[in-house]
């Protein structure tokens, strides 16, 4: 790996971002290609995609779009071809993608548990697998975007904190792999952040008490002991971080950016 303090290469690195089409990704593939780098972005949503790469072109950035749905086995082998006949080559794999089905655990399905970790888990997995020999030739990064849920599981989170507990035992196994490949591996677990999905629930929640989107908002803060809400751009600011030089010493860190809302060791 670099060493603490190395000069930025003169080239521009190439990454993927999954779950690129919309909150937290999007942030993500924006802020990094304001790093100069070159972002494959990736989603089920094609015209969303096509909406962030005219942002991140219209700022003097590159950018390409691969729509397509991680959850399929021939999925991610595919984004890594695209990406690497591209851009020439792939420097960064940010897994972003994947949402799980909350509820009461008796009221969950097997097709609910299957669904929830085949793209989150098992969609990293196929695709950090796939994106490996590139990431080793060109001393690379993971960066995994999992959950505090993972850490501290709940009752209508069943789901969604075993999925990411297994990512952050990925992310952990990985690392070690790393370090013999010289791949840095790292992972950031948000806290509350405003996404599409927040915001649908904070607006049930408000419904429920006959109350504002904001009112809402201050009870969730209060209810979890945090700060505040997070925005997708802090989880971008992070991501930026860890994925450059002055952060390659980081290495199997499982990150939580929550307001404080995590309380255990």
């Amino acid at each position: 790996m670099r060493q603490t303090g190395e000069a930025e290469s003169p080239k521009k690195s190439v990454a993927i971002v999954t779950g690129a089409s919309r909150g937290i990704g999007r942030a993500i593939a924006l802020r990094l290609a304001q790093d100069g780098k070159q972002i494959a972005l990736a989603a089920r949503n094609e015209k969303l995609l096509a909406e962030v790469a005219a942002e991140i072109e219209s700022r003097g950035g590159k950018a390409a779009v691969f729509p397509a749905d991680l959850k399929s086995a021939e999925s991610p082998a595919a984004l890594v071809d695209f990406t690497a006949k591209t851009f020439g080559g792939i420097d960064i794999v940010v897994n972003n993608a994947g949402a799980t089905r909350r509820g009461d655990f008796f009221d969950l399905t097997e097709g609910d548990w299957m669904d929830g970790f085949a793209l989150k888990f098992f969609g990293a997995v196929r695709l950090v697998r796939a994106a490996w020999p590139h990431l080793k030739q060109r001393r690379g990064a993971v960066l995994n975007i999992v959950g505090i849920g993972g850490r501290t599981p709940g009752p209508e989170f069943t789901i969604g904190g075993s999925v990411n507990a297994a990512c952050l035992a990925f992310t952990k196994a990985l690392a070690d792999i790393g370090i013999r490949d010289g791949v840095q591996v790292n992972a950031i677990n948000p806290g509350y952040v405003k996404t599409d999905r927040l915001r649908a629930w904070l607006e049930a929640d408000a419904a429920a008490h006959g109350d504002s989107m904001d009112a809402a908002a201050e009870r969730r803060v209060r209810q979890v002991n945090a700060v505040r809400l997070g925005e997708p751009e802090d989880i971008a600011e992070l991501a930026a971080f860890i994925l450059s030089n002055r952060a390659r010493w980081l290495q199997g860190a499982l990150i939580d950016m929550d307001g404080g809302q995590t309380k255990t060791i």
